[in-house]
Parts: C-alpha cells; structure tokens; sequence
C-alpha cells in the first residue's frame, strides 16, 4: 500500500508526459506559425509586386531573398513526409527541427542581401562562411525539392552534385578532373551559373508576377466562370461534356502552370458529367490528362517553362507564344474532333449537360476574359513580361469591380497575394534546384560531351537524333514539373539539335512538347494517375488511352522540325499553307483514331487516313497532294455509306 501511494504521489499527472513532449516537440503555438507564415507570403507578394513595378534588385539579391523565404515558408507549411502541416485553426503545427531549418533557410537571402557589396568586390574569394552557408543552401534546397516536389528531382540533384565532386573517378567520356566541395558551394551560391542563375532569375521576376496574377483572377471568380463558359458553350453539341472539358482544362492550364492541379480542378467537375452523358469511365479521364497536358502548350501564358524558353533562347517571350500558336491549334482541334467523333460512334445526344448554367449566369463573369484580351495586347504590343504582368495584375483588381459578384475586396485581395506566393513554391525550388543540375554538369563540360555522343549515335540522321532526343525529354520528364524538365533538357539535349542545324525555337518547342506529354506517358503518367483516381478507373489503362488520345502531340513536334512553318517561321502564304493542309491532318488522324466518321471505317479507311494524316502535316507540297488523294479516298467510301461488316480496330474508349 505505501509504495502504491509512493507511486501515486511521485508520478506525473495523467496526460502530463505527452503535453510535456508536445511542448518539446512543438514550442510554438500553430496559431502563432500561422500568422508568420501569412506576413512571410504577403511580404514576398508585395516585394514581386514592388519589383514589377520599379524594378527588380541586384540579380543575386533578388533570387536569393526569394529563394530563401520561399523554402523558409517550406519549412513551415510541409512536413518532413510532404504533407501539409496546417490545423483545423488556420495555423501550422511546426516541430522544432523544422523550424530551426526555416531559419537556416532565411539566411543566405539576408547575408547575400546584407552583403552584396562586398562580396562583389572581392572578385571571385569567399570566406569559410559563405562557403558553409553555400553548402547549408544546397542542402536545404534538395530537401524542399524532395518535400513539394518529389523524390525524383532530389534525387537528380543529389546525383549532379556527386558527379561534379567525384567524376575524376568515372571512365570515358564522362570522366572530368573533379571539383572540391568548397568550388560546388561557390557555384552554387555565389554565382550566377548555379542555384542563382537564369531558371531562378526567371522565376524570382517574370514568373512569380504571373502566378499572382492567375490567384488574383482565380479568387475573382475567373476559374469558375471559365468552366461555367465552356459547359454553356458546348452544351447543345454532340459530345459537349467533353468538349467543355478539353475548353476549361485549356483556359486554367493556361493559368495554372500545373497538368496535375489543372486535372484535380477540372476533372472533378468534367469527368463525372462525361460518364452521366454515355462516355466510358476510362475515356473520360483520358480526355481530361490529355486536355490538362496541353493547357501548357497554349498561349498566351503557357505555364512557367514557356518564360524560361525565352530567357534560355534570348527572344522575347511573345515570339515564343507565336511559335507555340499553331502546334496548340492542332492540339485542341484534334481533341475536339476525337471527343466529337467518339460521341457520335457511341451515339450519344445533345443537350446531355441539363445542369448547365444559363447565358445571364454566364455574363456576369463575361468581363474576367478582359485580363486575358490586355495580357495578349501588351504582349502584341511589344511590352517586357515582367510589364505585363505587373499592368495585368492591376487590370484584373480594376476589372473586378465592374461586378459586385467579382470584388477583390480587402479581404480577397490579402488571400490573392497569399496564394499567389504559396503556389509559387513548388515552381520556384524546381526552378532553382534546375540551377544546380545546370551548375554541377556545367563545369564538368557535359552538355558538350553529351550532345557530341547524341549526334554521334545518330549517325548523320536527323531522324534518328529526334527520336534520341524525344526519348531523353519523356524520361526526364516523367514525374518532374513542366519547368525543370525544360530546363534538363535545354542544358542537356537541346544543343545536339541545334548542333544538327535545327532552328533554335523548333529545337526548344521540340522537348518542350515531349517535356510536357511525360505527364501522359506510362509507365510514370502523373496526370492520367489523377484523372483515373477521380474517374476511379484502371490508371495504367488510362494512360495508354490518353497516349492514344493526344497521339497528335507525338507526331506534330517532329513535323515542326522538319517543317518550321508550323512555328511560324517563313514566308506568311507558306505559314498559312502549311497551317490548313495540317489542320485536315489531324482531322484526318482523329477519324483514325476513333474510327468513326459518318459511319464505322473499314480497315483499310482507317489506314488511309492514318496514313493521309501524317502526309497532310508534314509541310511538303508532294506529301500534302498525296495525302490529300488518300484522304479524298477514304471519304468518298465513307459517304457512300453502306453497312460496315468489316472486323473494327477496337474503339478508343475501350
């Protein structure tokens, strides 16, 4: 009996050890985090709005302070696992060892800021501490790469690292004479050619302005009523659920930058209407991917990897929303001619979207498309991103007032500016763990050596570099954003096409393309694997019809190669030449591919007007007149009608 009432005198009240842990463990109210991080992501905002608007800082000032806070704000919303920290009260519940590492984050911004002078005097010397805090960025850096981006690019960049140090070691071609850890840290901190160079410096200016933008429009109500226009405009045509998908994934992943995000946005609306209106589960989600893919590939904005294309070639960024122009146009005439036709082979109504807002719903968010028409203006007119950005954000927080519904009140205002910067996060590590990759193979001489080794492998074949080169940009694409996989690959691959004589622009929309459809290609099909989990499908099947559906993205990147005309490059009558016979061969190729016109095709109609599709693309009048013929063909059996007892290819919904 004493020793139980010992026991009971001298243990800790019930509970006591947990909240002692917890205090341990968490020092700081989530609350309290919470309001840290919201001042942190409203000051960036207002420092990418200050800078937009008078001007962007000393180059290594700028990208470092926001580089720094950027992973300072990492490391307080993401947890070591990659989920959000954030609790039911708006805070985040931080432990301790993430938030000495928000710490260690925000510190090469401020002593870079602090210090800039010096160290630009030095010439080229840097103390012990800037080495260590060189060394502490890189790391820090990887492991925020690894938290809101993946395990993928972490583990890139870790491998880059180990080759720059320890490639003395390697044989052949890839042997170099090695670099010390204190060299790496210094490029990697201190100079332009690492962390701190272009994909960065694009990102800390240009494309930070146009993802505040795009929350600005977004908390105006734009996404909702870009989706509600779509659905209204395609309500009454054969197919119009997924027609009003492939239009509403297009106008946000224009916006978004983002194929899964724009999928999980879209989809969850699109899809479920596609499978009410008779389309398999599979072919609904595959449309989805597919539409979600190519909204990077549409102008005017075209997602965070277009500006760094134009940073990267030296052109201005609405040179490359030109370019990009007609390889989108066929992209989306061809995904409405697939979804339209498959419609018709299923024998599906219009009219299927019953809940589909009325035109006065509609009109009241007509004046949200204003930002858009200002943005493609003062590109036209010749103004820098960065100004356009900028004047585009003030456009939009002016045009909203012209409705009661669309304010950007106070209120909307602060949750613009802070969830502008907080999708600003994983754009920006991707972009600056890029720099590393870019940094550590860059000393070592790899792009050249690479590029050498592709052509050499090609053996004189341009044909064969292309296919090289497509295989490299969907590898390295699978599972990494949009904007670092560009930026591999323009280090890597993009000087062995150029090298072979291919325009610079054709060479960079090339894996730019390839960079992009990763995300519908298996085995690693990022964006398939999300329209299947809504659509609760097979997501490996998916990915094979969505391959099969965007089928137009494999073939016109190669067509433009050999054929600059279709990125705008030639005489005017010969663009729009090349323009018209391609737009009949991607028709062409969607018949092929559901195999249903006015009716179900033969075979044989269905080879010809595959065949004819390639021919009719391929800017070269004898192709052009060939395929025409063969198309022509097909068509005229297919007018005849007639009942098709023929063994069909099995549909593409299948």
């Amino acid at each position: 009996m004493h020793d139980k009432e010992k026991t009971h005198i001298t243990s800790s009240p019930p509970g006591a050890s947990a909240g002692i842990l917890n205090i341990l463990m968490y020092p700081v109210a989530a609350k309290v985090v919470g309001y840290i991080v919201a001042v942190i992501a409203v000051g960036l905002a207002v420092f990418h709005l200050y800078t937009g608007a008078f001007g962007v800082f000393t180059a290594l000032i700028q990208r470092s302070l926001h580089l720094s806070f950027m992973m300072t704000l990492i490391f307080l919303t993401v947890s070591i696992r990659g989920q959000k920290n954030k609790t039911e009260d708006g805070g985040y519940k931080v432990p301790v060892y993430d938030l000495i590492l928000a710490g260690l984050a925000a510190l090469p911004g401020i002593y870079m800021t602090l210090n800039y002078q010096v160290i630009a005097e030095r010439g080229g010397l840097a103390t012990d501490f800037e080495l260590l805090l060189g060394i502490v960025l890189t790391v820090l850096l990887i492991e925020s790469v690894r938290r809101v981006v993946g395990n993928a690019l972490a583990i890139i960049c870790a491998v880059a690292l180990l080759y720059a140090h320890f490639g003395n070691f390697l044989p052949g071609i890839l042997a170099h004479r090695g670099y010390s850890i204190g060299r790496i840290a210094y490029q990697m901190y201190l100079t332009q050619s690492g962390i701190m160079g272009v994909p960065l410096g694009v990102c800390a200016t240009v494309i930070a302005l146009f993802i505040l933008f795009a929350a600005f429009l977004d908390r105006s109500g734009g996404s909702r009523y870009f989706v509600d226009f779509a659905r209204l405009a395609t309500a009454r045509s054969v197919g119009g659920p997924a027609k009003a998908a492939v239009v509403s994934s297009g106008l946000l992943g224009m916006l978004s930058g983002s194929t899964v995000a724009n999928v999980v946005t879209t989809g969850s609306l699109t899809i479920p209407l596609m499978m009410r209106s008779g389309y398999t589960r599979n072919f609904a989600a595959a449309v989805v991917a597919v539409a979600s893919s190519g909204g990077q590939l549409a102008p005017p904005i075209m997602g965070a990897a277009a500006f760094q294309m134009a940073e990267t070639i030296g052109i201005p960024y609405s040179e490359v929303a030109l370019a990009a122009a007609i390889p989108a146009l066929l992209f989306y005439f061809s995904q409405f001619a697939i979804v339209h036709f498959e419609a018709l082979r299923l024998g599906l109504k219009t009219g299927l979207d019953k809940d589909a807002p009325r035109m006065d719903q509609v009109s009241k968010g007509m004046h949200l498309f204003l930002p858009i028409a200002l943005l493609i203006g003062l590109l036209v007119a010749g103004y820098s991103a960065m100004y356009v950005g900028f004047w585009t954000i003030v456009g939009t927080v002016i045009i909203s007032f012209a409705r009661r519904e669309t304010w950007l009140d106070v209120k909307k205002f602060f949750w613009s500016l802070f969830d502008g910067t907080m999708n600003m996060l994983p754009v920006t590590v991707a972009c600056a763990s890029a720099g590393i990759v870019i940094g550590a193979v860059t000393i070592t001489g790899l792009p050249l050596k690479l590029s050498a080794m592709l052509i050499a492998v090609a053996g004189g074949s341009k044909f064969i570099l292309l296919l090289l080169t497509m295989c490299a940009s969907l590898i390295l694409g699978m599972g990494l954003p949009t904007a670092p996989a560009y930026i591999l690959l323009a280090a890597l691959v993009a000087p062995a096409l150029e090298m072979s004589g291919v325009p610079a622009i054709a060479a960079h929309m090339f894996i730019f393309y390839f960079g992009i459809i990763s995300a519908i290609t298996p085995p690693v099909a990022l964006a398939a694997y999300a329209a299947a989990g809504i659509a609760k499908t097979d997501p490996n099947k998916t990915g094979f019809t969505a391959c099969f559906i965007g089928i137009t993205t494999y073939i016109v990147p190669y067509m433009f190669v050999y054929g600059p005309e279709l990125v705008a490059i030639g005489e005017p009558m010969e663009i729009v030449s090349a323009l018209i016979t391609a737009l009949i061969g991607v028709y062409s190729l969607a018949i092929a591919v559901v195999g249903f016109w006015k009716r179900p095709c033969f075979i044989w109609e269905r080879a010809l007007f595959a065949i004819s599709s390639v021919l009719l693309v391929y800017p070269d009048w004898r192709g052009n007149a060939l395929g025409g013929l063969m198309f022509a063909l097909a068509a005229i059996s297919q007018m005849k009608g007639g009942k098709n007892l023929a063994a069909n290819s099995a549909p593409v919904s299948s």
